[in-house]
């Protein structure tokens, strides 16, 4: 059988809808079928664009999951006994160290009564309550899905963003005072005489911090300056 339109050609194809023979080149595939050129259908319409979905409002969020299990207001009050908070709140390794620096603080109070007596026994005292205040916060911070690390605190235990870890510090410097007491070479009512040198060091940190925060706000705002420039 011939083309309809070019007689001198072999038909390859059929219209699907008028039946007419075609050669190879007046075939016309479309939509998976084969039509001639005056029954070739209009183009199929492009699929609708996938609807975007709407930025979520704070609003309409949904609630962050909340942890039934720790309850603020059970935590600070294990908190007043040493390390109980902390492990109540699931940071076991937190409470050892809550009863190990509660032990060295007991430890100095019931050493040779000195000048720092009085500063030894206020020391025992807001231990005791940061404990608490610390698991209420925790406590707290799991209640309302945050994440809660092992050494998470009220303040910086660990050397984290560049911070100076104050609370490590701390320990350490106790920890050598105690050790060079036990140990004789230095006795404790010796070096109760320089307890001030503890406050210059303190004061040097914050003017550094201080002066460093101020460092770093003025060249952000250089920054953004040059930026705005640019």
């Amino acid at each position: 059988m011939d083309c309809s339109i070019h007689p001198d050609r072999t038909a390859v194809a059929f219209c699907r809808e008028c039946g007419v023979p075609m050669c190879e080149e007046c075939r016309r595939p479309a939509l998976g079928s084969i039509y001639c050129a005056q029954h070739l259908p209009a183009a199929a319409p492009p699929p609708p664009p996938s609807p975007v979905a709407p930025e979520p409002s704070p609003y309409t969020a949904p609630a962050p999951p909340v942890d039934y299990g720790a309850h603020p207001a059970v935590a600070f009050v294990l908190g007043f006994i040493p390390g109980v908070g902390a492990i109540y709140n699931g940071q076991y390794a937190k409470g050892l160290i809550h009863v190990v620096v509660f032990g060295l603080l007991v430890t100095l109070a019931n050493g040779p009564r000195g000048p720092l007596a009085p500063l030894v026994g206020l020391m025992i005292a807001g231990w005791v309550f940061y404990m608490a205040f610390e698991a209420y916060h925790t406590a707290r911070k799991r209640r309302y899905g945050v994440a809660v690390e092992e050494f998470s605190s009220l303040i910086d235990v660990r050397s984290t963003q560049g911070r100076f870890p104050a609370g490590a510090v701390l320990l350490i410097a106790l920890g050598s005072i105690l050790l060079l007491d036990t140990t004789g070479i230095i006795a404790m009512y010796d070096m109760e005489r320089y307890w001030p040198v503890g406050l210059i060091v303190l004061g040097v940190y914050l003017l550094f911090t201080r002066l460093h925060a101020v460092e770093r706000h003025s060249n952000g705002d250089a920054g953004s300056g040059a930026e705005v420039r640019r």
